[in-house]
């Protein structure tokens, strides 16, 4: 089942950055996000209401289940679209790629558990093949305040979405319902959502378009409802530090979409980023190589 956990996000999540971007217009980055968890909220609360899998976590486990709705539902996504306005898509997406690393230290700092040499080179491996493939966009890395401003606020935004991901291990190791938890985690990070919206007077505008529309769609239902839900049952399984392997994956799929909807011409770098992006891959997930010692010979 990992396995099939694994490839579901990576394929659902990596189509999300275009989908993201066809969200761009009218409507504030603010407003989109919450109608995005809105959706995935109420769509999420619905259906485990009629399968009755909708128990409420105990009392005392709440202040946490508010923690993680803030973390994954809603300061991790605003980080990442006042990134996407001072820098390009391609750094957002490998400074996000750095969950690997983020969730390797946070495991050796908030657990006490120390990263293996594996989950550490295949992260670093991973890390430069992204750095290849957008190299072009690193070259032309703004280097005025505004660039550092958004490198600090994607790094923000990959640290809150890195400790939501152990919040999500810690109530999944304690017994809490994986779907519950998350859409009450959700309904948390909506109801900040809204009432950032309100402080700042944003107004509730929306675009009827189909396209827009379709991008909400997407992903309110696979994008954060099956998407969501199939990563954190991954880091249940596997825990943080090999799950979120995934977000180097990311761009490779965005990259692809990218090839097919708007032109994007691969580069020799590009490739080269791609073979090193895989061969991290390879690494985490391959099995390890054992050198048997040669028998003694027997004597004649």
């Amino acid at each position: 089942m990992a396995p099939l956990l694994f490839v579901l996000t990576v394929l659902i999540w990596g189509t999300t950055w275009f989908a993201i971007k066809l969200q761009v217009g009218i409507v504030p980055a603010e407003v989109s996000i919450l109608y995005r968890f809105a959706l995935a909220a109420i769509l999420l609360l619905g259906l485990l209401a009629l399968r009755r899998r909708l128990p409420p976590p105990p009392l005392n486990h709440w202040l946490t289940v508010g923690a993680q709705g803030l973390c994954l539902f809603c300061c991790n996504f605003l980080c990442f679209y006042y990134a996407a306005g001072m820098l390009p898509s391609g750094i957002v997406s490998v400074v996000f790629a750095m969950a690997t690393l983020f969730n390797a230290a946070n495991g050796w700092l908030l657990q006490g558990n120390r990263p293996s040499a594996r989950v550490m080179l295949a992260g670093a491996v991973g890390l430069v093949g992204l750095m290849l493939l957008f190299a072009d966009e690193m070259r032309a890395l703004d280097t005025t305040p505004q660039g550092g401003l958004g490198l600090l606020l994607a790094l923000a935004g990959t640290y809150c979405f890195s400790l939501g991901n152990f919040l999500s291990a810690r109530h999944q190791s304690l017994g809490l319902d994986l779907s519950s938890t998350t859409a009450y985690a959700m309904v948390c990070g909506v109801a900040a959502l809204g009432a950032i919206v309100l402080v700042r007077g944003l107004p509730l505008t929306f675009d009827p378009s189909p396209v827009y529309t379709g991008a909400l769609l997407y992903l309110a239902i696979p994008g954060s409802v099956v998407g969501f839900l199939a990563y954190l049952a991954l880091v249940g399984r596997w825990g943080p530090a090999r799950a979120s392997y995934a977000t180097v994956l990311f761009p490779l799929v965005a990259l692809t979409v990218s090839t097919l909807f708007e032109g994007y011409v691969w580069t020799a770098e590009a490739v080269l980023g791609l073979i090193f992006a895989l061969g991290g891959n390879v690494i985490m997930f391959g099995r390890p190589i054992r050198l048997r010692r040669a028998a003694p010979a027997s004597p004649t």
